[in-house]
């Protein structure tokens, strides 16, 4: 899985922070996403792609591994 954020859509909800925090956080300047890791372990999937779908803005876009690649 590949994680991109837009930080430009970003509204600084929290959303994908609180529901991945090990992918997701928020800078203290402004509250909006910092990407922690664009390519997390496969424990981390259900939680990034709950992430991407709670998020107000959408400013989380995911690609997803095809079928046959091992992450």
């Amino acid at each position: 899985m590949e994680v991109r954020t837009d930080r430009d859509r970003c509204i600084g909800a929290g959303m994908c922070a609180l529901t991945a925090p090990a992918v997701f956080d928020q800078d203290e300047a402004e509250g909006l996403v910092d990407l922690l890791d664009a390519h997390p372990p496969r424990d981390q999937y259900t939680a990034v792609r709950l992430a991407a779908g709670t998020c107000p803005a959408a400013a989380i876009g995911l690609t997803e591994p095809g079928p046959s690649a091992a992450a």
